[in-house]
This record gives C-alpha cells, sequence and structure tokens, in this order.
C-alpha cells in the first residue's frame, strides 16, 4: 500500500511517498513560493542522485498539488504510473482544539471541525485545509486522512491543561493548553521504547523536540501527561524567534513603554525574541554557537537561556511522573547539536542523568549517549512526522476496507 503524505505551510508544501508494506520511502519533495512569484518544486527519488527542480507559477495550494502529481508519475523522476496506486493520503493538521484525540478520516464533519479551529490555528489551519481540498478535487475516491499535532496532547489531565483564570472562559472560548509537536513526541517515544526493548506500557518519558521551535513533553505509559507549550506554540521553552512563557502583564507594559498595541507586541514576542532577542544575532543555532566561539558573551547568554529553559521542564516532569526512564533529544537541534545537549545534562547529575561525552558526538542518527553509569538512560532519536502521518494513514485505511 502506497500513501501520500502532505504537510502544507501557507506558501509551502512538504511531500512524502511510502510503501507502507515495508515503511519503505520512494519519494519526497517541497514546493515554495505558492502563490507568490519564482513558485518552485523540488522533487526527489530515493536512491537516485538527481533532483528534479521545476520552476512554474502555482498561483494555490490546487496548482501545487496537480504539480506534485506530476512529479510523482513523471516517467523518468516519478515512482508511479499513475494516482490509482495511491491508497491514500494522510494530512498534517496542525490545530483539531478538543475535536480529535487521533488521526480520524476526513468528512464534511471533520472539515467544519477544522474550520471551528482556524481562530485558534490562524497561520497554520488555512493552509492545512487548503491543502485537503485540493487533494479532495484532484484525487476523487482516495481516501484523505488528518493527522492532528495536537491529538497526542489530548490524554493530558485536567489540571495539566487548566489555566487558572475564569473557568468561563474554557467553556466559551476553549482557551487550555493544547500542545503542539504531538506527531513528532509520538514518534520518538515508541522509538525509545523499542530501542530500549521495553514496552512503552512500562516506560516513563521525557522527550525534548529541540528544534526553532522547541517543546518538551512528560509521556507515562505511552500517553502524554504534560507538554510544555500551550494555548499557542508561543509558550513554553524559549526558542529561535520566540519568547517562550513569560509573566502576561509584560504585553501591557511593554506596549505602553513602547506605544504599541498587544497585537504589535505579540508578533514580536513571535518573531523576534527568542535565541534572536536575547543574542541579537540569530535565531539559528549554529549561529549562535560560532559567535559563542567567537566570544561573543549575548549569545553565551541566549544559549544558557534556552539551556535553563529545557532543565526546568525536565525537572518539572520528573516531579510530576514521580521519576523518569529515558530522556530523548529530537528535531533539529536536538538530533546535531553537541554543546547544546551537553549543557542540558551537564547539571542534572544528582538526578541519575549522566552523559556520556564521547557518545554524545554523533549528529542526527539514533543513539544511546547515556554513560553506562546513568540510572536514566538519554537518547537521541530523529524524528520522523512523516512516518508518523503515513502509519496513521496505513492503520485507519486498513480499518476502514475491513469494515
Amino acid at each position: 500500500m502506497k500513501v501520500l503524505v502532505i504537510n502544507c505551510g501557507s506558501s509551502s508544501l512538504k511531500y512524502q511517498v511510502l510503501d507502507m508494506t515495508t515503511e519503505t520511502l520512494l519519494a519526497k519533495g517541497l514546493v515554495e513560493r505558492i502563490g507568490i512569484d519564482g513558485s518552485l518544486l523540488k522533487h526527489e527519488k530515493t536512491n537516485v542522485d538527481d533532483k528534479f527542480i521545476q520552476e512554474t507559477p502555482m498561483k494555490d495550494h490546487k496548482d501545487a498539488i496537480a504539480n506534485v502529481i506530476s512529479a510523482l508519475t513523471d516517467p523518468i523522476y516519478g515512482v508511479i504510473k499513475s494516482m490509482s496506486e495511491i491508497s491514500a493520503v494522510g494530512h498534517r493538521v496542525v490545530h483539531a482544539g478538543e475535536k480529535y484525540a487521533k488521526s480520524v478520516m476526513i468528512d464534511a464533519a471533520v472539515i467544519a471541525a477544522l474550520e471551528e479551529c482556524i481562530e485558534l490555528a490562524p497561520l497554520h489551519n488555512p493552509p492545512n485545509l487548503q491543502g485537503i481540498a485540493a487533494c479532495q478535487e484532484l484525487m476523487p475516491g482516495t481516501p484523505q486522512i488528518g493527522v492532528f499535532d495536537t491529538a497526542f496532547h489530548q490524554t493530558m489531565p485536567p489540571e495539566s491543561y487548566i489555566y487558572a483564570i475564569p473557568y468561563d472562559y474554557y467553556t466559551k472560548y476553549g482557551i487550555r493548553r493544547y500542545g503542539f509537536h504531538g506527531t513528532s513526541h509520538k514518534f520518538v517515544s515508541e522509538r525509545a521504547a523499542d530501542i530500549l526493548g521495553v514496552n512503552i506500557a512500562d516506560l516513563k518519558l521525557i522527550t525534548c523536540h529541540l528544534g526553532n521551535g522547541a517543546s518538551v513533553s512528560a509521556i507515562k505509559r505511552g500517553k502524554c501527561l504534560d507538554t510544555s507549550m500551550g494555548f499557542t506554540p508561543l509558550a513554553g521553552l524559549a526558542m529561535g524567534t520566540r519568547s517562550g512563557s513569560i509573566d502576561p502583564a509584560i504585553i501591557s507594559f511593554v506596549a505602553d513603554k513602547e506605544g504599541r498595541t498587544a497585537d504589535e507586541v505579540l508578533s514580536i514576542l513571535n518573531k523576534k525574541s527568542g535565541m534572536l532577542g536575547v543574542s541579537g544575532i540569530s535565531s539559528d543555532f549554529r549561529d549562535i554557537q560560532a559567535a559563542i566561539e567567537n566570544g561573543n558573551t549575548r549569545a553565551e547568554l541566549a544559549l544558557k537561556v534556552f539551556a535553563h529553559r529545557v532543565r526546568y521542564y525536565i525537572g518539572a516532569y520528573i516531579a510530576e511522573m514521580n521519576g523518569v526512564d529515558a530522556i530523548v533529544f529530537t528535531a533539529g537541534v536536538g538530533e546535531n547539536d553537541i554543546n547544546t545537549r551537553d549543557i542540558i545534562c551537564s547539571e542534572l547529575g544528582n538526578l541519575g542523568i549522566k552523559l556520556d561525552l564521547v557518545k554524545n558526538k554523533v549528529r542526527g542518527k539514533e543513539a544511546i549517549i547515556s554513560r553506562d553509569d546513568s540510572k536514566v538512560a538519554i537518547l537521541l532519536i530523529p524524528t520522523n512526522e512523516e512516518l508518523m502521518i503515513a502509519r496513521d494513514t496505513y492503520e485507519l485505511t486498513k480499518q476502514m476496507s475491513r469494515d
């Protein structure tokens, strides 16, 4: 069974085709600048050096997906003869609110529910919905599956997700902690259990998805108990350009001092804060590291702020779960930044968390990087959200065929 995975952004689209009988990646690609001059499709087959790059006008996501279909069925660069070989399409959808705790077959009711969630994710859900609509039109009769970033976190108990504000704001407006990166946290937690050879139902895990956007989750017996992101992806850790959690009174204080609106201050917290705001250099951790090596003290401070916040959540989640069996690092920074992993773990020894400095010298591949005498395993696991989406899509499609 072949599955197409679609991940739509506002002006971009990532895709993969996988043969789920063997979980083999057949092709992947990226469409950039949708609706903008210079629209570009980059397509590559697995195990083929040449990449297919095509610049062609694409006014919307329907045009983008039409070009993806053309690339996938191309006689030279394609991996299928026709779209009839695609058994189902799995769509990454950022926000499903409280409506879905697992992946679902997309129908009119699901579309309506996701449209209601647009106000919770105004930058993400509209392009996700546009991608779904385009696939439904261009691939009629092909099952479309929605896989939600928020779904994995729906197992949090109320004490984890309820904010201490008037309860009516939750019942009327749905203001609560939702959490994001759920597909990644789910994938690496399941993979950690496989690597350790332990049933996930017997594990307490802390998964650290550390990239330009970053979050930490507490996972007990395979279910999310708590997570650092909140009502929006702005909460929690300091990130590339996002402030993370701050005293909410800062918003009105800065607005008054700077003569700005609350929305303008929120834009600063989302786009000009975090590593960029503290360092004054960049949101890219590689640039931060280079600046530190050149003696830049603000860059060093930015990295310390980031590491401090990650340790803060690790400590909190150990307390919340009454212990931890393993800590997992994933995503761009978590998988590749040796120094940042070292800084995060360096002050956790009394909690039984001991990083092996030699084993830690690894990037982008699975490894156990804790010392032999560490009471807590430390793992590096590259995330694979597309595979997780494909797995959910595959399982749901099989279930539908049985029903």
